[in-house]
Formats: structure tokens, C-alpha cells, sequence
């Protein structure tokens, strides 16, 4: 309920948002994009010191510890998919007991640590590989020693737990800044997670052009020293912002929450269900609004759990639940589907941070006769592509498309996100002819050598970036709003950790295929799909397996999303709390100026 102060008439924040001593917080001093400008900044420091390491990290595998094509890439992917599936936890530690605000703060100094720790780990004679002295082959360079490794993962897995804290929350920090219950920070927040990627794609760039070729041509002890200040400094400036930000306190474990609702309806097995949603189990409206909840209408999806708010006399949270707990946990299982068909595309991308590079390594890298351009760079025109195709797609899209469909989006969140994975497919098949003409090249010139460099220029996989970056500009924004959007208010960092999960099932599924296909391919010798000698290979095949599965992956994407029905608008008016039966991909809100004049005028 609004709150307005005798003197000034200052009112208060809507949503229940608080300062940091859980006071109430006025609307005027915090919060929008004065406080997510310190958010915004942070993830462009800190952006550049996780890509700093993870775009060059597969040559730091190959050339420095001598790790061949398919243990380079799976290291990559495994540390990838733990960095994606932390989050679970950090979402987890926010909601039940800390916040969003302190879960990130502990994170970040975890995280800081390790990025100390790998910083060392490459600057240290002693914790380093040996160096290979010149003209000798990799297979006969000094092997880096049980510790020095053990060093170096230990490093980059601690980093993985500080990023599990702040993945999740800094960007649903970010969104809590604009009160939903506000006309105005309403429709300022549909262009949040726009402009968050695009935050996102300058830190990325930064770090796969400069930090790329420092660590190639001055040192790795720099490449990785220059992210972690980086880091010092974005820690820094999030600091700095506190006093202007929202905060929302902890209001216990989403995760708990679900599981008593499986617990009750699993104990309430043979108990009739009765045909009025009124006769179920719920607290009053005016509890709601006290405790600044929501609450939400019955639906019949998943009916079986209505089971669980069946009044049976039992008082106990494993024996009895709201209707409204119970639709929160049906909220966040009918998401689940849409979670697991956006594995496949993350899938895809992480090809861009392995094999393409792989691909790289042997193809002619010069440009002009004194420099040469690191294969790792090449993810810059994805983050090139990104950026074009974000101002493209809100700035002349979403306003043009506007007019017709009277969606504030533009489309709907799952159009959106249809695009992206159409796109995916289409990336993956220019990907398999580009191999195939590299691996023409290599026949035609017979140059079928480990280190054999072909007579093709690099920039022949740039199609294959700029289709990832174009299609990650729709399916990574889309995904990110969509699991926010559609998660129940008490349940935000859990919905966004359902899109790092999605990237880091993907990354552990590169790693199985990749794993797989090697492995069964590698028994007909020099056939086989994935060698250390690329030029030999068949990663055209492999690429063609993986671009069948894209393409299923998206047929059943479209039956989901087809089926998939959006939740119900929860609109709260300065008087009462109401259900206004609003398609959220439909918000009929009254708006004066579109997003892209807010933004020009930002």
C-alpha cells in the first residue's frame, strides 16, 4: 500500500521494497536507473574480468599445459557449466536467508579471491607450466606438474562459487529497481534487460580485443592481473551506489516453499479435491497487502497439486499450503519446459568458445606482414553483432511492430525467443559448410599436418560469429526477461537462475557430445569426427549432428510455446490488491512515450 509522508507528500516505494536496515524507501531518493547506473557500470568491469579468462581460456589449455582439442574444450565446458549452475545455489542462500544485496557482497569477495589465485597461478615460477623452449614440439614440452594444475582448477573453481552468488542476483537487483505498481517504472523496466546485455557485450568486447592480445603477445601474468582489478574496481563502484538502491527482504526459500507443496499433495493423495477453488486453503487479501505479496488466483493447471491446499485440519507447512503458494510452485514448473528446450542453443555457443577457436588456430591470421589477430578475438564480432542487432531490434523493431501488434514489447517474450533459436539453426549450418570447405582446402594443398597452416584466411568464420551474436541478441534478452517475468514475485532469483541453468546444462552437454562422438568416432582411426589434428578431422559431420538436433529442438519449441499460457497480470491499485486478468505478453497499460524515446532522453 502507498505510503505518503506528513511533510513533503513523499511516497514511498509500492512493491515493498526497502532501504538496507529494511526501512521503507522513498520513491524520489532511490532506485530506477539513477541506482541501476552503479549496476550497470559494475557488470561492465566485471563482465570484462570473467570473459578476460574464459574467451582465451581454451589456448591457455593447449598452449600452456599441452591439452589436446577434446580435453581443451570439455575443461572449458565443465568450468563454463559450473559457472552457469552456481547460480542455483546464490539464488537459493539470497531468497532464504541474506538478500540479494549480501548474498552478492560475500560472493564477490569469493570471487575476487579467486581470481587473485589464478592471477598467481599464471605469474608464479612456481605455480606456472615450464616454458617450451623454441622449435620443440608440444608433445615433448615439460608437462605442467600435478600441483601447478591442481593450482590453476582450483583457481577457476572458486571463481565459480563467487559467480554463483552474483549471477543470479545483480541482475534481479537491477530489475527490483523499478516499482511494478508504477505506470512510469513499469515501462522503463520492458528495456532493462535490453540495455543490461548490452552492458553486458562492452565488457565482453573489451576483454576479447585488448585483454586477448595482451595475454597472447605480453604475458597471461598481465592478461589475467589487468581482470582482476577490473574487478577490484567494479566491486568499487556497486558499493558506492548502496544508498540508492531497492531492496526486498529475504522471504524464505523458494525451494522449500515447492517442496512442501509436493510433500502436502503427495500426503493428501486420497483426498477429494473439491470443484470450488473457494473451498481450498488461502490467506485473506488484506494479509497479502500487509506483507506486500501477491496473491494469485487458482488455475486448473497441474490440479494434482491443488491437493496439497486441501483443509484437512492439519496446520503443519508439509500438510497444508496457500492456493497461492501452491500456483508460485505451479508457476515455476510450467517454466520447466522452456528451461530445458534452450539447453540446446547454449549448446551451440559454446562451440564459439572452443572448436571455432580450434578452427582458427589453423587458418592464415594475418593481417598485413607484422600482425597477427588471435583466434580467441573472433568472439568480438559477437559481441559486435549483439550490440547492432539489441539497438536495431529496440529502437526501430519494437516500435515499428508496436503499432500493429499493441504489445509494449514488440512481440511476445517466446516470439522472441523462437527467433533466436531459428537463428541458432542457421548458424550451426553455415558452420558445417565453412568446415567443409576448410577441410577441402586442407586436402586440395595437402596439408593434412598438426601444424599445418592453411592458405584460407581467418575471417572466412566470421559468418558463424555474426549468426551467434544475432542470434543470442534474441535468445539470451528473451530468456532472461521470460524467467523473470513469468517467476512469482516472491520467487525472482530463482526464475533468473533458470537462465544460467539453461547455459550451463548447455555447456555440460557439449562436453557428454563432444565426449561421445569422439570417443565412438576415434575407434576407426584417422576417421574419426574430433582430433588433436583438426586438419584430419570431420567436425563438418560433427557439425551436421549437431544442427539434426537444433533443428528438433526447435520443432519442440514451437508445440511448447504454442501450448504455453502466460501468467495472469497481478495489478496492486493504491486501495486494494486486485487480479486484473491482463496476458502479461499483452500489458494494456496506458502509456505516453516509447521505450525508445525514454532511452534518447536517458
Amino acid at each position: 500500500m502507498a505510503v505518503v509522508e506528513e511533510k513533503g507528500q513523499e511516497k514511498h516505494t509500492e512493491d515493498g521494497t526497502v532501504d538496507l536496515q529494511g526501512r521503507p524507501i522513498l520513491r524520489s531518493k532511490s532506485g530506477r536507473w539513477k541506482a541501476c547506473s552503479f549496476i550497470v557500470v559494475y557488470e561492465i568491469f566485471e563482465r570484462m574480468a570473467y570473459f578476460g579468462i574464459s574467451t582465451n581460456l581454451v589456448v591457455y589449455l593447449t598452449n600452456k599445459l599441452h591439452e589436446g582439442t577434446v580435453e581443451s574444450s570439455n575443461n572449458v565446458s565443465n568450468w563454463s557449466g559450473s559457472v552457469w549452475l552456481m547460480p542455483i545455489a546464490g539464488a537459493y542462500v539470497a531468497d532464504a536467508c541474506l538478500g540479494r544485496y549480501w548474498t552478492f557482497v560475500i560472493s564477490s569477495c569469493i570471487y575476487l579471491m579467486g581470481m587473485c589465485l589464478l592471477t598467481l597461478a599464471v605469474s608464479l615460477p612456481s605455480l606456472r607450466p615450464p616454458q617450451c623452449a623454441q622449435g620443440i614440439l608440444d608433445q615433448d614440452c615439460p608437462k605442467a606438474s600435478p600441483l601447478q594444475k591442481g593450482i590453476f582448477f582450483l583457481a577457476l573453481y572458486i571463481i565459480s562459487i563467487g559467480t554463483g552468488g552474483t549471477k543470479p542476483n545483480i541482475s534481479t537487483l537491477g530489475a527490483d529497481q523499478f516499482d511494478e505498481f508504477d505506470t512510469k517504472e513499469r515501462f522503463y523496466k520492458l528495456s532493462f534487460f535490453n540495455w543490461w546485455v548490452f552492458s553486458i557485450m562492452i565488457g565482453v568486447l573489451f576483454s576479447s580485443t585488448f585483454l586477448v592480445y595482451i595475454q597472447d603477445n605480453v604475458g597471461w601474468a598481465l592478461g589475467y592481473g589487468l581482470p582482476t582489478i577490473g574487478l577490484v574496481i567494479s566491486v568499487t563502484i556497486f558499493l558506492v551506489g548502496t544508498p540508492f538502491y531497492r531492496h526486498r527482504l529475504p522471504s524464505g526459500s523458494p525451494i522449500t516453499k515447492m517442496l512442501q507443496v509436493f510433500v502436502a499433495a503427495m500426503r493428501n493423495w486420497k483426498t477429494h479435491v473439491p470443484n470450488d477453488p473457494n473451498e481450498l486453503h488461502e490467506l485473506s487479501t488484506e494479509e497479502y497487502a500487509c506483507s506486500y505479496r501477491n496473491k494469485i488466483d487458482h488455475t486448473f493447471f497441474l490440479r494434482i497439486l491443488d491437493r496439497a491446499a486441501v483443509k484437512t485440519g492439519e496446520t503443519s507447512p508439509w500438510m497444508l499450503c496457500t492456493v497461492t503458494q501452491v500456483e508460485e510452485t505451479k508457476q515455476m514448473i510450467k517454466m520447466i519446459p522452456i528451461l530445458i528446450l534452450t539447453i540446446i542453443p547454449n549448446t551451440m555457443v559454446t562451440q564459439s568458445f572452443t572448436l571455432f577457436i580450434k578452427q582458427g588456430i589453423t587458418l592464415d591470421r594475418r593481417i598485413g606482414h607484422n600482425f597477427e589477430i588471435p583466434p580467441s578475438s573472433l568472439v568480438t564480432f559477437i559481441v559486435i553483432f549483439m550490440l547492432i542487432s539489441i539497438v536495431i531490434y529496440d529502437r526501430v523493431f519494437v516500435p515499428m511492430i508496436r503499432r500493429y501488434t499493441k504489445n509494449p514489447r514488440g512481440i511476445t517474450i517466446l516470439q522472441r525467443l523462437g527467433i533466436g533459436l531459428m537463428l541458432h539453426v542457421i548458424m550451426i549450418v553455415t558452420a558445417c559448410l565453412v568446415e567443409r570447405k576448410r577441410l577441402s582446402v586442407a586436402r586440395e594443398n595437402n596439408l593434412l599436418g598438426l601444424h599445418d597452416k592453411l592458405p584460407l584466411t581467418i575471417f572466412i568464420l566470421l559468418p558463424q560469429y555474426a549468426l551467434t551474436g544475432i542470434a543470442e541478441s534474441f535468445v539470451e534478452n528473451s530468456k532472461m526477461d521470460f524467467f523473470y517475468d513469468q517467476a512469482p514475485q516472491s520467487m525472482k532469483s530463482l526464475g533468473t537462475s533458470y537462465t544460467t541453468t539453461s547455459l550451463g546444462l548447455g555447456n555440460f552437454l557439449s562436453t557428454f557430445l563432444l565426449s561421445v562422438v569422439a570417443d565412438i568416432t576415434q575407434r576407426h582411426g584417422s576417421e574419426g569426427w574430433v582430433l588433436d589434428n583438426l586438419n584430419i578431422s570431420r567436425l563438418d559431420y560433427y557439425y551436421a549432428f549437431l544442427v539434426v538436433l537444433s533443428l528438433l529442438n526447435f520443432l519442440c519449441f514451437l508445440v511448447v510455446s504454442r501450448l504455453y499460457v502466460y501468467n495472469v497480470d497481478v495489478r496492486q491499485n493504491k486501495s486494494c490488491l486486485e487480479m486484473n486478468p491482463v496476458n502479461s505478453s499483452q500489458d494494456n497499460s496506458r502509456i505516453s512515450q516509447s521505450t525508445t524515446q525514454y532511452i534518447s532522453k536517458s
